[in-house]
Order: C-alpha cells, then sequence, then structure tokens
C-alpha cells in the first residue's frame, strides 16, 4: 500500500494541488486558530534557502503547517529584513488570508522551461530547506521551487514545488486530525473575468478549464483551481472575499463534515450550509480567507 508521504509526489506528466499558505502577522496566533477548530499543526519551523554557491542562508520567513493525506496547509509569517520576507510583509499589507497557491510536479525544471516559453520570464529555481524533527531525530526537508515575478500572476504567489522529502513533513503523527478533514480539495481564485483568468492559468499549469455553474475549473490529477467573480463567491462562502485580482479560500474533503462544522460552530464561525452536503465559512481573522467543506464527493460536484 503507497504510504501518505508517497502519495504526495505526483506520477509524470501531472500536477496534484500541493498546498495553499496563509501569510499571517502573528503564527503563534494563527496556530491557535487552526487548533480550536480541531486541527493538528506541526511545531514551528525557520525556512532556509540555498544559494547557487550551495550555502545556506536564512529566507526570513517562518511556518507552522497542517499536514493532511493530500496536500497541505502553510501558515507563513515574516520573521527577519530579507526580499523574501519583505514580499510576505507587503502581501498582509493588502490583507491576511491566503496568498499561496502551489502546484506539486515531478519535474520543477521542465515546469521552468514550459513558463519560459510560455512568456511567465519564471525566476531562478529556489531550492529551499527547513529543519525538522523525525524519529527522535534532526532531518532536512528539501524542496525545488519555480516562482514568477511580482505581477505575472496577480491573484497571489502562485508557483510549483516538487517535494524531494516528503516522508520529512507528512509524519502520521501530523496527519491525523480531530475534525475528520482529510484532503486540500481547490483553490478559490477571485476574478473580474473569470474566462480570461482561466485562460491564463491554463497556460500557467497546463490544465483544461471547463465550465462551473458561474465560474471556471480547472482539474489536476488531484485538486483543482476555481475562479469565479466576487459575487459569486459572497454567495457561496457567505463572507465577501477580498477584491479581485486575490486568492478567496479553499476547500477541504472530510471524512465527517459535520464535524468540523461543530468545531467552527464552537469557536464562533458563522458556519452555515452551501450546498448538497457542504459547509461554509469565514475563518478568523487571525487566520483569514473561508473554507468550503464536505465529503469528497459532494466537494468533486
Amino acid at each position: 500500500m503507497t504510504s501518505v508521504a508517497e502519495r504526495q509526489q505526483p506520477p509524470a506528466g501531472s500536477l496534484v494541488l500541493d498546498h495553499v499558505a496563509h501569510f499571517v502577522p502573528d503564527l503563534a496566533a494563527a496556530a491557535r486558530a487552526l487548533a480550536a477548530l480541531g486541527f493538528t499543526t506541526t511545531p514551528v519551523s525557520a525556512q532556509t534557502v540555498r544559494d547557487e554557491h550551495g550555502a545556506v542562508r536564512p529566507a526570513g520567513t517562518s511556518n507552522r503547517c497542517v499536514m493532511l493525506e493530500e496536500g497541505y496547509l502553510e501558515l507563513l509569517a515574516p520573521t527577519l529584513d530579507t526580499p523574501h520576507a519583505a514580499s510576505v510583509r507587503a502581501a498582509l499589507a493588502h490583507h491576511t488570508g491566503v496568498h499561496l497557491a502551489c502546484f506539486g510536479t515531478p519535474a520543477a525544471g521542465e515546469e521552468h522551461a514550459r513558463l519560459e516559453r510560455h512568456g511567465f520570464g519564471p525566476l531562478p529555481l529556489v531550492k529551499l530547506e527547513r529543519e525538522v524533527e523525525s524519529d527522535g531525530a534532526a532531518r532536512t526537508a528539501r524542496f525545488e521551487v519555480v516562482r514568477l515575478p511580482p505581477g505575472k500572476m496577480p491573484e497571489g504567489r502562485i508557483q510549483f514545488v516538487r517535494q524531494l522529502t516528503p516522508e520529512c513533513l507528512w509524519q502520521p503523527r501530523y496527519v491525523a486530525h480531530a475534525n475528520g478533514a482529510v484532503a486540500l480539495a481547490a483553490v478559490f481564485v477571485v476574478a473580474e473575468d473569470p474566462v480570461a483568468v482561466a485562460a491564463r492559468y491554463a497556460r500557467f499549469a497546463a490544465l483544461l478549464p471547463r465550465p462551473a455553474g458561474a465560474m471556471v475549473s480547472l482539474p489536476a490529477a488531484r485538486g483543482a483551481t476555481l475562479i469565479g467573480r466576487a459575487a459569486d463567491w459572497q454567495a457561496l462562502l457567505g463572507a465577501a472575499p477580498p477584491p479581485a485580482p486575490a486568492l478567496a479560500g479553499y476547500a477541504l474533503a472530510c471524512r465527517d463534515p459535520g464535524a468540523l462544522a461543530q468545531y467552527c460552530a464552537r469557536a464562533g464561525l458563522a458556519v452555515r450550509p452551501a450546498g448538497d452536503g457542504l459547509y461554509a465559512a469565514p475563518l478568523p481573522r487571525e487566520l483569514g480567507g473561508a473554507w468550503l467543506f464536505g465529503e469528497s464527493d459532494a466537494i468533486a460536484a
């Protein structure tokens, strides 16, 4: 049987929705908010980057994560005075919330070359690292990341990652959650012209768009990108999203959506039915954004 960690590496020629990230000013407060909603969070980890000479230096940001059976959620906060931290602070000046959506790829170098051919002008391939504890020993989680210059994908930091050491992150102790959440199912994009924006995402990710009611969906091998107007997101999620271009939130697949709904209600969130077997909830101010959640089949529909 394939392990949870092994499932995070997509087969050749495919993409998955790897993770989304909340940019937050207070990492501890954001983690407490997720814990109150029934999630297990990983310890604080300071991110580092390896330069072209092989030297490891601080990235200037720290994170905590919610590891799911499929994909994960990230909390990212600036900690130092670095260019990477400055970009996070600039996003936070606009709003606290979801600013990053990342596709998992088995071939970061090939994605980089494809984006170059399609006129996106990707930045040099980044090799990120962070130290984690596994089975009582220190280990290094490693990633290859493909990023774009600011403005090429104005909704947020839309990027690719190749997970080189998924076993360091998807540890059994972090994957189980009291609320029954199991998978990152979709990311929500706010657009003034969903069809035009979907065409750009199709070029970026090499995914085929298809109608989804008033919205446009781009399904990957696992997870999807859903693009709609602000009014459509407000009608579905029950809260006004950030103005376009932006990311409004994301969808979670759950074994028992009612359990997560109860956690949301106990935390004082305005959880509401959002269709057959689906719930929607705006998230606490410490996190920003909004959720749609339900069983896997309901989310896919």
